[in-house]
């Protein structure tokens, strides 16, 4: 397929979108006020702005934890390599919602006997719960990018005279870095979207603002949609960009994003 006619196809597939959203909205019971959610717009760019702060937040955190279990994994160490397949299993094991009510609810009530959580500190554990769950994710892009490697890199490495960690670090690595970029890309994604459970925490981001108004004002259809035009708007630019390096590195090997 030509590049001028798949962006003709792309183009008549997102047509046919609009207008199927179109005709969804037309039959929407009465009038949709719209009004109220231009009222409350400072509201819903408020907690926009803390939407993609909790999510940066987290992916920074997810990150760390990733990249640690999957060299935990890939360890020569029976003891690391079970460290890390165990927190990969439970976190990845059971829903985040459950997770987050333990977190908020067990893990950071019995820190807040000692001082180090308040009652206001909903979106530090949020984020942080958020970060735990998708580290679990990334820990095994991570992984796979690594055993993805040439087993004769491995050996050249080895052949040098390098340990396994130097290898690792010198050889493997940088080789690594350059595939991860689009399935991480993929997993901050999943991540800002994960981040719309908050809610239930009493974090006031978006998706928080858009339930009040559906709740105080009775109108769902505003409240809804905007909140999903919102999300659009953080995670479409991630979406594309993702897309754009998978084409680049097209004639690779490519390494499944872990969830979209």
């Amino acid at each position: 397929m030509t590049a001028q006619r798949e962006r003709l196809v792309r183009g008549a597939v997102v047509m046919a979108i609009i207008a199927a959203l179109a005709i969804v909205i037309s039959l929407a019971p009465g009038e949709i006020r719209w009004a109220l959610a231009w009222e409350r717009r400072d509201l819903f760019l408020t907690g926009l702005g803390l939407t993609v702060v909790i999510s940066s937040g987290a992916v920074g955190i997810g990150l760390i934890l990733g990249v640690i279990a999957a060299l935990f994994r890939v360890s020569r160490s029976v003891a690391l390599d079970q460290i890390g397949r165990t927190y990969v299993e439970v976190v990845r094991g059971t829903p985040f919602l459950v997770q987050l009510y333990l977190w908020y609810w067990c893990i950071a009530q019995a820190l807040q006997l000692h001082g180090l959580f308040g009652p206001r500190e909903a979106a530090i554990v949020g984020a942080i719960g958020l970060g735990v769950f998708g580290g679990a994710y990334i820990a095994e892009v991570v992984r796979g990018a690594i055993e993805s490697i040439d087993r004769g890199q491995w050996e050249a490495a080895r052949s040098l005279g390098l340990s396994h960690a130097q290898a690792l670090r010198h050889v493997v690595l940088p080789q690594c870095a350059r595939r991860l970029l689009p399935p991480l890309t993929g997993e901050a994604v999943s991540i800002v979207k994960e981040s719309s459970l908050l809610s239930i925490i009493g974090v006031a981001e978006i998706t928080y603002h858009a339930k009040n108004l559906q709740a105080r004002e009775y109108e769902t259809w505003a409240a809804f949609i905007c909140l999903a035009a919102l999300y659009l708007v953080v995670t479409l630019p991630l979406t594309l960009l993702t897309r754009r390096m998978e084409r680049r590195l097209a004639g690779e090997e490519a390494l499944p994003v872990a969830r979209l």
